[in-house]
């Protein structure tokens, strides 16, 4: 039997590299070879911290997650590596695959997506966070010429920034605490403003940041009678809103977006795995490079999950090479 390393999250706040057996693969399943996965911070940092909601732990559950929260769990979805055994047409390519930090696993062939030539493996593992920033866009069905502003400039925020950027006439705004992403904005193609410089009158506002703050700030820009298209995952932190304001003289409406199921308008014609291939094609624009801010070594991996849960600084995207592993 061969043998593989993974990341799990023994307890809260800590976490090791562990053995995993690896068996040979069966016939419809394939071998894969990690070369890269990317660690989604925002939801990785709430696994490591212990801080999914007890009720939300299934809905939570990653789709080849082990364990079970608040650990010991393996976690994660964002892997980008080589077939080295399976089907004829899938050995020896590219392919993305919704698992967690691992250097090898068997999963059926029907779970890996492969990744379009021109697509660079590092890009790749975008590919997770660029589906949800589809998601969100299918549930927003923005407009052309639309007055967009993004709140929350992380990985998802600039995915979605980056992609409504392509709606012509569209006029985006990205909008973040830190003077530091007005450069990722810029690499973006949109514009960029501190929340106390936010445009008002924006007929479609998402909100990304994860934060009280974002929220009411997208509240108090969006048109009269629009709508904010909630994207955050708050965890088990609660949120507290001024509805006794104007929320109800002007009509406002907060809609969830989440990436667990597509939109209802489109569930009978497009389904999760045409997302995450649309995803991974639209990926050929280097413009999501700006959203690549590091990388470590497998080796390291402990250690950088317990610093982008504390003080994540100005990472993004953070990916982790396994191509010695």
């Amino acid at each position: 039997m061969l043998e593989a390393t993974a990341f799990w999250v023994v307890e809260p706040g800590v976490g090791a590299l562990r053995p995993e057996p690896l068996r040979e693969p069966a016939d419809g399943e394939v071998l894969v070879r990690t070369l890269r996965t990317g660690v989604s911070r925002g939801t990785e940092a709430t696994v490591f911290a212990g801080r999914v909601p007890a009720s939300q732990h299934e809905r939570m559950r990653a789709p080849f997650q082990e364990g079970g929260f608040p650990g010991p769990v393996k976690y994660g979805y964002l892997n980008v590596g080589v077939v080295e055994q399976g089907p004829p047409e899938l050995t020896g390519r590219t392919v993305f695959t919704l698992f967690p930090h691992q250097s090898a696993f068997v999963v059926p062939a029907a779970a890996v997506v492969p990744v379009p030539e021109g697509v660079p493996a590092a890009r790749a593992v975008l590919a997770g966070a660029l589906e949800t920033a589809v998601n969100i866009l299918w549930d927003a069905a923005p407009l052309v010429g639309d007055r967009i502003a993004v709140i929350g400039a992380g990985m998802i925020g600039c995915c979605v920034a980056r992609l409504a950027h392509g709606i012509p006439g569209a006029e985006v705004v990205l909008v973040d605490v830190a003077p530091a992403r007005r450069e990722v904005a810029e690499r973006l193609g949109v514009a960029f403003a501190l929340p106390a410089d936010a445009p008002h009158e924006r007929d479609l506002v998402i909100h990304t940041s994860g934060s009280e703050a974002g929220l009411r700030l997208a509240l108090e820009t969006v048109v009269s009678e629009g709508e904010v298209i909630e994207a955050s995952w708050f965890g088990d932190q609660p949120v507290t809103l001024l509805l006794g304001e104007d929320f109800h003289s002007r009509r406002l409406t907060i809609r969830s977006s989440q990436v667990g199921a597509v939109p209802p308008r489109l569930r009978d014609r497009r389904s999760t795995a045409d997302r995450l291939a649309l995803a991974l094609d639209l990926l050929r624009d280097p413009a999501f490079d700006a959203l690549l801010t590091g990388t470590s070594s497998w080796r390291e991996l402990p250690e950088v999950l317990a610093r982008l849960a504390g003080d994540p600084g100005p990472e993004l995207c953070h990916s982790i090479d396994w191509r010695d592993a």
